[in-house]
């Protein structure tokens, strides 16, 4: 029989009336059953959550803080066991779900020091007319309840980057993770509740974005929502959320420019990592990449020759490079955009095939910019070649887009790199590297369709908690 897992309500795990299945998203078997969250569970995980905002909101800083190197030190502990569930239930890689919890070991490491350093700033007021005598500071305080709602392609970190700052800050949480992997989140509140966190502090429910993720978005109790994924989805939280506080990551269709003068080897060996890593379901995936001219055929050449290297196969195999994609509906959609560009004269340099929830990394080239493979997000193992003769058209060619969450441009002409800094409107660029890098500590998050607001510790500190500004006539 199948593990029955809880909602985590108040400090305890709550069964529920009716469950929904989590599959091994290689062989499809069932490895748990979780509780879809009712509307009464959903009202007592609200009042559980502004309990904890009381609680947490009045724990020192030190104190927050040690919950968080401690779920830190838990994390570690259990890298195995979280890397091993992260593998089952998102088809990701061993390698690279091993890396994700190495990853969420610093994000919350980062997130402890963070907590004891929360500051605000004095403020000059006798550099205004008429506050000859005031003095005045701001200091920050939590927003209150954040409602967190994560994707499937980071179940570990992402919800890592939304809980973290969240508890640094005094905030408690509610969680609502993706459907399609809900079992790191509950290993994840496991951990928390053994490192130290106050009952109420993390609340996890579970369900769809129609039913509970409207809730968590229109009610008055939440203050903030922070929420990765589709930019449609993030419209419709902007509508319904009213006044609340918002951090939208809402993915993107990243390019990369290697430039004549580009170090070729780092170029090829980071492009392919970027474009194929968890089969391309990484919201900074390379999508585009733009090749100087002078360096095409063999850029081309390099770039076909390590792809066709990579290992398909079960992501608990230690040597597989490439899961299946989430489902199998994902991968027939990723057929039939690549078929459709296709017909429309793109031309398959390698891959261009699937088998069940597998799609082979596929390389292409004879695109259009309004091809579906390049204007819109793939999120799927799915690269385009584009041959480019000045350097500033390829600015132009990757700025030439709905999204602006990162970029990357391989080049040694420091007046070409700061050529892309200035004129990519993004929300990083990337020299000498692609855009898929990201150090969990650094501001992250995009601009256009790409969404609101920064994750990265201090910058999601800051994104919920509120300035309060203080000022005192001295009348003296």
């Amino acid at each position: 029989m199948e593990k029955e897992y809880k909602m985590l309500i108040g400090g305890e795990w709550v069964s529920g009336g009716k469950y929904f299945d989590v599959r091994n998203k290689y062989n499809q078997q069932i490895i748990g059953k979780v509780p879809e969250t009712s509307k009464e569970e959903f009202e007592k995980a609200v009042i559980s959550a502004v309990e904890g905002f009381r609680k947490i909101s009045s724990l020192p800083a030190y104190r927050r803080a040690k919950i968080l190197q401690n779920t830190s030190e838990l994390i570690e502990k259990n890298r195995e066991e979280l890397t091993r569930i992260i593998c089952m239930e998102a088809g990701k890689a061993w390698k690279h779900s091993l890396l994700e919890v190495e990853r969420s070991v610093q994000t919350f490491k980062f997130a402890s020091e963070e907590a004891k350093d929360i500051f605000g700033h004095t403020v000059p007021l006798d550099a205004s007319v008429g506050g000859e005598k005031r003095v005045g500071f701001f200091m920050r305080f939590p927003v209150g309840v954040v409602g967190a709602i994560s994707p499937f392609n980071f179940p570990l970190n992402l919800v890592s980057h939304k809980v973290a700052p969240a508890i640094a800050a005094g905030c408690s949480v509610i969680l609502k993770p993706a459907s399609l992997t809900p079992l790191t989140s509950i290993k994840l509140g496991e951990i928390m509740m053994e490192a130290g966190l106050p009952e109420g502090g993390l609340n996890i429910i579970f369900g769809s974005g129609g039913t509970v993720g409207d809730w968590l978005v229109t009610d008055e109790r939440v203050q903030m929502i922070t929420f990765t994924g589709s930019p449609p989805v993030g419209r419709k939280i902007k509508e319904k959320s009213g006044l609340k506080k918002l951090t939208l990551e809402l993915g993107s269709n990243s390019a990369v420019i290697v430039d004549q003068d580009a170090d070729l080897d780092l170029a090829v060996e980071r492009s392919v990592m970027g474009s194929f890593a968890y089969a391309g379901q990484i919201c900074i995936s390379v999508q585009r990449i733009y090749v100087h001219k002078k360096i095409y055929e063999k850029f081309k050449r390099d770039f076909l020759d390590k792809t066709s290297k990579l290992k398909l196969g079960d992501p608990l195999d230690k040597e597989t490079d490439v899961g299946p994609m989430i489902t199998e509906d994902e991968a027939k959609r990723t057929e039939s955009w690549v078929n459709e560009a296709v017909k429309d004269g793109a031309k398959i340099l390698i891959g261009g095939k699937r088998e069940g929830s597998f799609y082979y990394p596929t390389v292409l080239e004879n695109v259009k910019p309004e091809m579906k493979v390049v204007a819109l997000e793939v999120f799927a193992p799915v690269v385009s070649l584009v041959p480019f003769e000045d350097f500033s058209e390829a600015v132009k060619m990757v700025d030439d887009s709905m999204y602006g969450l990162q970029a990357g441009v391989f080049t040694e002409n420091i007046e070409n790199a700061f050529q892309s800094i200035k004129g990519i409107k993004v929300g990083g660029i990337m020299v000498n590297d692609v855009p898929t890098y990201r150090a969990d500590n650094m501001p992250y998050g995009g601009v256009k369709e790409s969404g609101i607001g920064r994750e990265g510790l201090k910058y999601a500190i800051e994104e919920m908690t509120d300035i309060k500004m203080v000022c005192f006539n001295l009348r003296k």
